[in-house]
């Protein structure tokens, strides 16, 4: 962060609890004034677990300094104190408790912390905050901002966005949700955010013609992806407007079949009209495909909305980002760059502002 008074350092477990009695109180996850953003299971309320980027934790504390306790192996998070720039942290594998601020002015200050990366192995889990002795956590009453949802894959996880050029291979540390185009619309569009994105999906077969049955529509169900242990519940969580990014995959290194990957996403868009019945739906096309693969697949979209409409449904939108073209340089593995990614929202947010009458 650029400003003096903010520190981002690791606090190793036996020196936090030789000093915590005198200096710090815990506040545990379960504190009705914490709030939460994304898809989280809350089956153990003081370690809520998740795995989608762009999961958001707030919270307002009083006092003059505050840290973070996460299970170990964790993940990389974006996270800011009272809306000043933002840092990345990183809760590695040795690492639970992480100092976001300290010597702050006595008063009110807010915390932000949202997961930049993708959880690959295991899920996140968030155990609370540690805050000056007499300190104490605040209401900030209900967030009543509007909710934007994406579904996507690994151009809507933010897959490599932070590497210098396409040479580059995928890693956690150079993968940043926070520098997407959905992440950026949602900001901008002062909204809530959901995201339901995992890198190598698709809508009836994932990365290089995988056939595995691991496909978006299988998980999107459940809380969490590869976890059949809780069924996601979309009530309370309705999306006042739903963006769905997939084809990349389905069309990637050996094509696309045209009838299977309509009739495939036409049955998704159903199944999610069915939870979300005024939702506005916007079917996206990426920008990695060109080409036929990409004329096949905007085909295959525009006659799914024309279904749909034909049906009644006029809630169902169309949307096709610029095909990039290198001229904004790329991420890891010829991912969107940080500033294709910003293009992307510069195109997308004002077809949003238009359909969804959110404003300026």
């Amino acid at each position: 962060m650029k400003f003096s008074n903010i520190c981002i350092f690791i606090v190793s477990m036996m020196l936090l609890a030789a000093n915590a009695s005198a200096q710090t109180r815990f506040v545990g996850a379960d504190n009705g004034f914490i709030q939460y953003e994304g898809r989280i299971n809350f089956t153990n309320k003081a370690a809520p677990m998740f795995c989608y980027p762009g999961t958001t934790i707030r919270a307002c504390f009083t006092g003059t300094s505050v840290s973070m306790k996460m299970k170990p192996g964790s993940g990389y998070y974006m996270v800011s104190v009272d809306n000043k720039d933002y840092d990345k942290i990183n809760f590695d594998g040795q690492d639970s408790v992480i100092c976001i601020a300290k010597g702050l002015a006595p008063g009110r200050h807010t915390i932000v912390a949202m997961l930049a990366n993708e959880e690959f192995e295991g899920h996140a889990e968030f155990y609370g905050f540690f805050i000056d002795e007499n300190a104490e956590l605040v209401d900030m009453g209900k967030d009543e901002r509007p909710l934007i949802e994406f579904i996507g894959d690994s151009m809507t996880c933010g897959y490599g966005s932070e590497a210098s050029d396409g040479t580059i291979h995928y890693d956690p540390s150079n993968s940043n949700f926070f520098y997407t185009y959905a992440a950026i619309a949602a900001r901008e569009l002062n909204a809530r955010l959901m995201v339901v994105a995992r890198s190598g999906m698709g809508v009836y077969r994932n990365y290089n013609g995988k056939y595995d049955g691991s496909i978006m529509p299988q998980w999107y169900g459940y809380t969490l992806i590869y976890d059949d242990s809780q069924r996601w519940n979309p009530e309370g969580n309705m999306p006042d407007v739903l963006c769905i990014n997939l084809g990349t995959n389905d069309f990637s290194t050996t094509g696309g079949d045209f009838v299977i990957y309509r009739d495939s996403y036409e049955r998704f868009v159903r199944y999610l009209r069915s939870l979300y019945p005024k939702t506005k739906i916007v079917m996206l096309s990426g920008c990695m495909l060109s080409g036929e693969p990409l004329k096949v697949q905007n085909a295959a979209l525009d006659e799914v909305q024309r279904r749909l409409k034909a049906e009644g449904d006029d809630n169902i939108f169309r949307f096709d980002f610029t095909p990039q073209d290198g001229s904004l340089g790329y991420g890891a593995d010829w991912h969107p760059s940080k500033a294709q990614h910003r293009k992307m929202a510069d195109e997308l947010v004002p077809y949003l502002r238009t359909i969804a009458d959110w404003g300026e």
